[in-house]
């Protein structure tokens, strides 16, 4: 079985292709949710705004319109932030290997 970064990579290279129009939902059996709680998210892991942002690569600006119920996350924040509900290590090991 892949390694849950792999898995993590594998992912987001479907929801890249998802983005671009490339692929359908159905061809992956991608299931985002419709609607989340960014804060409840941040707040399980304990940090802050900032922080945050910060480990993922997101404005404070646009997670707190997020968290305010300004702004809805796209598809693929939405896929991002459930990863991250899961596997926020994972995220984090990802992301710091991006150069």
């Amino acid at each position: 079985m892949p390694s849950a970064g792999t898995r993590l990579i594998n992912s987001a290279r479907q929801a890249l292709a998802f983005a671009r129009g490339d692929a359908k939902p159905k061809d992956y059996g991608v299931r985002l949710p419709a609607t989340l709680d960014a804060r409840a998210r941040r707040k399980t892991m304990g940090v802050t705004q900032k922080k945050f942002a910060a480990l993922f690569g997101v404005s404070v600006a646009v997670l707190r319109d997020w968290e305010q119920g300004r702004r809805m996350p796209s598809a693929q924040a939405r896929a991002l932030l459930t990863i991250i509900a899961h596997e926020p290590d994972a995220v984090r090991r990802a992301l710091a290997a991006v150069k």
